[in-house]
């Protein structure tokens, strides 16, 4: 028997090492291919787009907070990892009763680095969990001759405009990345206003890639309204995915800051 805590203090069991896995967040599901649990992956969303592979060929359980009960019945899985923020939570508690239910709640990159070593624990991939902890580990003590921090407001939505507050993933990002959030004394996504952003002076203001897919012509559109402010599109996916990924997200953060830099 395989014991276990999740981050919301649930206590799960599963009878083995899983051999049928669902995942119901697109960052998870990507680590779960890192762990090298090809295999033991039956279902996944149709927003986990990565890897590739699985995106085609792997069966779909609905979207993240549209689950399909039935197709998750169907596939009789012995473990399923969720999210407390990206899934519904009546839908998972339903799940619950029928399956062992993991959930992840994150909000830092210590959170992230934790998640990744129980999921590789209870699904006996510990060794590649801890490789993929020391590679993050190492890659963001590149962040550290970071010195200038920039003011910044990170968009998500345009209608309404949406930003991050101080208690999210991507906020604790921006912090590694040198960048301080303007809105860090808001709560998870609030609305704001252009006012709000005015009176704010960021240094910088990001349009995410997701989930609002920020385009050239947004920029244009805040420029008129924000005249000397930096306005540039990101690469979401590098400020909000949790798992494996954020190996990948140091380089991109020096890369943003080179373009930051010019600008200023």
């Amino acid at each position: 028997m395989i014991k276990s805590v999740d981050q919301l203090q649930n206590e799960i069991e599963i009878r083995n090492f899983p051999l049928r896995i669902i995942s119901t967040v697109p960052s998870q599901t990507e680590l779960l291919s890192d762990l090298g649990l090809d295999k033991e992956v039956v279902g996944i969303t149709k927003f986990c787009i990565h890897p590739n592979s699985w995106f085609r060929d792997k069966q779909r359980i609905g979207g993240t907070k549209n689950l399909n009960f039935d197709k998750i019945c169907s596939l009789l899985p012995d473990l399923i990892i969720a999210n407390k923020e990206e899934n519904d939570k009546n839908q998972i508690d339903a799940l619950r009763i029928k399956f062992p239910v993991w959930v992840s709640d994150i909000k830092s990159m210590e959170d992230a680095l934790k998640m990744i070593l129980e999921i590789s624990r209870i699904t006996n991939r510990i060794d590649a969990g801890l490789e993929i902890v020391r590679d993050c580990k190492t890659e963001f003590e590149k962040l550290q001759s970071i010195k200038i921090r920039y003011s910044c407001a990170y968009l998500i939505w345009k209608n309404p405009i949406m930003t991050i507050g101080g208690d999210t993933f991507i906020s604790n990002m921006m912090y590694h990345a040198g960048l301080t959030n303007v809105f860090s004394d808001r709560d998870r996504y609030p609305e704001i206003s252009l006012s709000d952003l005015k009176n704010k002076k960021p240094d910088v203001i990001i349009l995410s890639s997701e989930p609002y897919h920020f385009k050239e012509k947004d920029i244009a559109e805040l420029q008129t309204s924000l005249p000397g402010i930096r306005i540039i599109i990101a690469d979401g996916e590098l400020f909000s995915w949790y798992g494996s990924r954020m190996i990948k997200a140091p380089s991109y953060f020096m890369t943003l800051r080179d373009i930051i830099n010019s600008a200023l």
